[in-house]
């Protein structure tokens, strides 16, 4: 059945109020099958003909897919309905109760990025679909925050949503058009335990990945002189060592090592290459040592985001805000909407510097504008009719 549609507030209050934690360990995972439900009944009140699609292999996942109109070029409207976990002792209050304090909107997922989905309901609630000459889409995916596996099932069923898509993460109003790419990866090394009194009894994983460390420092350099882009304030694709982790006690030669990385691709780089440059490099650095190395995907990553400058619907979207676009170091959904051929822009309310923060909050001077926004883009593009954007 169909829920009316509430006022901004109680929008915003229920999406906090209920909770949607992305994680990789089960016990903090909640899924966003609640979330999802209050926005399609929200949708569907609004004319929208509303599909809720399972995410295979998570259960209590899914995404909501809403269209009011019909034909090619739509609008799509997107971002994601999960939230990262939370350390209850960083939060000043109930990270599940919307507070609004010194101009302020606290609450976990207030910023990144539940306070969309509530402000682009707002703008389209007096929009008439019978005024629509191409259609409206507003998408909520699961798993962002993990794996973006509600982003990646809508790569896997082929179908292409529309034709340009505004993707909501906190940009503070302002467009943006690149990003870097991320992907996360384990490195174990495995030798042979033995005596540490004798280094010929065992092999050594440690001194391997020490052989390894030296030879992922010489790669990073080797890709920051290939694939610098000055666009970016880190203009050098990053290669992280996050983690490293061996042996288990000092009389004893280490058998295993583990060194879990992250790397950040600036444009131009590509997902499988990048990969298999690291692997490469890490083959290389303990033969003949008689070691054997394993590769866990943590994370498989998603490539740079580069929506070309002179594109007519980032144009819009600068032209809309009164800013000229940026680029951002930190990754989205928006290269698996570019592999359904569609053109994507960032550009949400909130600061990205408070995301996954204690005390998260989002601006309420940032409302209107974002509602102004979302309505001038739909107004040139849904109801003119605009065939440049």
């Amino acid at each position: 059945m169909s829920k009316a549609l509430p006022d901004l507030e109680h929008m915003l209050d229920t999406l906090i109020a209920t909770p949607s934690v992305s994680s990789v360990r089960p016990d903090l995972d909640t899924g966003n099958a609640a979330v999802s439900d209050h926005l399609a009944g929200w949708l569907e009140a609004m004319n929208f003909n509303v599909h809720v699609q399972a995410v295979p292999g998570h259960a209590e996942k899914c995404n909501v897919i809403a269209t009011r109109g019909a034909g090619p070029d739509a609008l799509v409207l997107a971002g994601h309905t999960d939230t990262v976990p939370y350390d209850i002792d960083g939060w000043t209050a109930d990270p599940f109760r919307a507070r609004r304090n010194d101009g302020r909107l606290y609450g976990l997922g207030s910023c990144d990025m539940k306070g969309f989905f509530a402000i682009v309901l707002e703008a389209l609630r007096d929009t008439s679909p019978a005024r629509q000459k191409k259609p409206v889409v507003v998408i909520a995916t699961a798993d962002e925050e993990s794996g973006m596996a509600g982003a990646r099932e809508l790569v896997a069923q082929g179908e292409q949503p529309g034709r340009h898509v505004l993707i909501g993460e906190p940009t503070k109003l302002v467009p943006v058009r690149a990003h870097k790419g991320i992907f996360m990866l384990r490195i174990v090394v495995h030798g042979r335990a033995g005596h540490s009194s004798n280094p010929a009894l065992g092999r050594s994983a440690l001194d391997g990945m020490q052989a390894v460390l030296n030879a992922l420092c010489d790669l990073r350099e080797d890709l920051a002189r290939r694939y610098s882009d000055a666009r970016f304030a880190v203009p050098a694709p990053t290669l992280n060592f996050g983690r490293i982790s061996g042996g288990d006690n000092p009389n004893r030669i280490c058998a295993r090592c583990e060194l879990d990385i992250d790397m950040r691709l600036t444009p131009g780089m590509h997902l499988e290459a990048a990969r298999s440059e690291i692997i490469r490099a890490v083959d290389g650095a303990i033969a003949g040592r008689e070691l054997d190395v394993e590769y866990i995907s943590l994370f498989d990553g998603v490539g740079p985001m580069d929506t070309p400058a002179d594109d007519p619907f980032l144009l819009a979207c600068e032209a809309q805000t009164g800013c000229h676009s940026e680029v951002v170091s930190f990754a989205t959904e928006a290269p698996l909407f570019a592999e359904l051929g569609m053109t994507a822009v960032v550009l949400g309310p909130g600061d990205i510097a408070v995301a996954h923060q204690p005390n998260e909050y989002l601006e309420l001077a940032a409302i209107t504008p974002m509602q102004s926004h979302i309505r001038g883009l739909y107004q040139r593009l849904c109801v003119e009719g605009d065939s440049d954007a």
